[in-house]
């Protein structure tokens, strides 16, 4: 388990995110100005990118979080999915070991495993069913093919993020939560990890120039229907549990049931427990959180 004391000695790290405006950059950014003396962070805006040497010079390590995503996959937009979740990242990777940056950090998704339930380990073989997946995984696989003695290539594929702000599934759980009167109490797992749970993983990454494949996650799985009470109480709605519903839960074989009430959860490894599990609620739910 990673804790909240500093690994290595007083120096001051310069590290550049890829991907200006991404949710996670720009979360991790303001999470490392908190320390001024210890690291200077900056974005850079990958539209349009062709990466260089010259973009990544003096930094000490890249975390690169530029890619598609939370974009309905089709024929005619599968070929970006290629072009920049795994060609732009690798050239970036490839432009930063070329700078003398000596540490790399991909940002990839558990979509690369392929599953919509179940347990996943380090040892499992990766097997993606999305353009998203398949991408991220060719990049992950051709970033640490980059690696050696001086170059590090750490390849972290958390969960779901949430988080104040943030997209995808937490959203549609907490207009849930928000607006309805009633929600289905029903008994599920699920790997989950908070904002800030996920920026002190990585600056730890950082911090200790760690290299490897990463399952970073809050300390404890989560209970689908626990976060929607959690997330109704702290906006004030009484939302009530029933279990009338769950005989349907578990008869309808549809995805987005599956997504929001399956079990899908990772080894116990790679933990954070920066924020609890009600803290990290609270402060998404708050108008000026903090992480």
């Amino acid at each position: 388990m990673y804790s909240d004391k500093h690994a290595g000695p007083l120096r001051q790290k310069r590290i550049l995110i890829t991907g200006k405006g991404s949710y996670i950059g720009e979360c991790f950014k303001k999470y490392l100005e908190k320390e001024p003396q210890r690291y200077l962070a900056d974005c850079i805006n990958t539209v349009g990118l062709v990466p260089g040497p010259d973009d990544f010079r003096g930094y000490d390590a890249v975390f690169n979080v530029a890619g598609i995503a939370h974009v309905k996959e089709t024929d005619e937009n599968r070929h970006l999915y290629y072009e920049i979740n795994r060609d732009l990242a690798v050239h970036i990777a490839q432009a930063a070991k070329e700078a003398g940056a000596g540490q790399f950090i991909q940002l990839s998704s558990m979509s690369v495993y392929g599953k919509e339930e179940g347990l996943i380990r380090k040892t499992d073989v990766p097997d993606p069913v999305s353009a998203y997946g398949e991408s991220k995984l060719s990049a992950d696989e051709a970033a640490v093919q980059l690696e050696s003695e001086d170059f590090k290539v750490a390849v972290l594929r958390p969960p779901l993020v949430y988080g104040r702000g943030c997209r995808g599934n937490y959203q549609m759980l907490r207009s849930f939560a928000v607006k309805s009167p009633v929600f289905p109490d029903y008994r599920n797992q699920r790997s989950m990890i908070y904002i800030g749970n996920l920026c002190e993983f990585v600056k730890q990454v950082i911090d200790k120039k760690e290299s490897g494949l990463f399952f970073p996650q809050n300390s404890e799985y989560v209970d689908t229907s626990r976060m929607v009470m959690e997330v109704a109480r702290r906006n004030g709605n009484r939302i009530r549990l029933t279990h009338i519903f769950n005989p349907a839960i578990r008869m309808l074989p549809l995805k987005i049931i599956k997504k929001v009430f399956g079990n899908l959860i990772y080894e116990r490894t790679d933990t954070v427990n920066r924020y609890s599990f009600q803290e990290s609620i609270a402060l998404s739910e708050r108008r000026a959180g903090r992480y």
